[in-house]
């Protein structure tokens, strides 16, 4: 399932973009592989993996330097993908922070659902059951956590959503940690996770969307923060 209207080199540009942004497999300033080997790994034509990496330097993600190969460029807002400083700088609690994924991500889940390509759901479902396989081992989740909602959050192909998901991760992050000393939160979050991966699963808006509103709401309960 491919988005409405976009060219495979697009999906090809989008797909490294994920590979850069989400699944953290080149950083700021790192050289791609050959073509032969991306072409490859991407099981696209070099045609279509130069128009993707044309698309990619317009758009100030990757630079070709001649004669060295393709770099991904040194340009900050690929970490945070937004210019929301303003709003980062303001001091947030956690009931704050909650209240925020409670009012957004519950739609982005809807959206999710229904827009997803197959490659993006693919994502989804990955790190979702990568971190249950670390809640599992009882390791630190903090980062597939973040991950697996920023995929979610990708595949709504709402551009807001994307620039929005860095203020999101404070609340995240902080709910990993917090979680820890709170074994129902965690096995909650075992729950809610396997529901919203069923629900994205069967591409259904609604429940991944119910589900999804579950999932906060029990957190919140769970750290003691009334939801008025």
């Amino acid at each position: 399932m491919t988005k409405k209207g976009e060219s495979l080199a697009e999906k090809i540009a989008d797909d490294i973009l994920a590979m850069i942004t989400i699944d953290k497999k080149f950083s700021l300033g790192d050289k791609l592989p050959n073509e032969n080997v991306l072409s490859s790994q991407l099981k696209v034509s070099r045609t279509t993996l130069r128009e993707a990496i044309r698309i990619l330097v317009a758009h100030n993600v990757l630079e070709i330097q001649r004669g060295k190969g393709t770099f991904v460029k040194r340009n900050p807002s690929l970490n945070d993908s937004m210019k929301l400083e303003e709003l980062s700088g303001f001091p947030m609690d956690v009931k704050d922070l909650y209240e925020m994924r409670l009012i957004f991500e519950p739609q982005s889940a809807y959206y999710a659902a229904k827009r997803a390509t197959d490659k993006e759901l693919e994502r989804i479902l990955y790190y979702g059951k990568l971190e249950e396989e670390q809640i599992l081992k009882k390791m630190d989740r903090t980062e597939v956590d973040q991950a697996f909602h920023k995929s979610i959050a990708k595949a709504t192909h709402n551009e807001f959503m994307n620039r929005l998901m860095p203020i999101l991760y404070q609340a995240i992050g902080k709910g990993v940690i917090l979680s820890y000393a709170n074994e129902d939160i965690v096995q909650n979050t075992l729950h809610d996770h396997r529901m919203i991966m069923e629900f994205l699963a069967k591409r259904d808006a609604l429940g991944a969307k119910t589900a999804m509103e579950l999932h906060i709401i029990h957190a919140m309960r769970g750290f003691g923060i009334e939801n008025e």
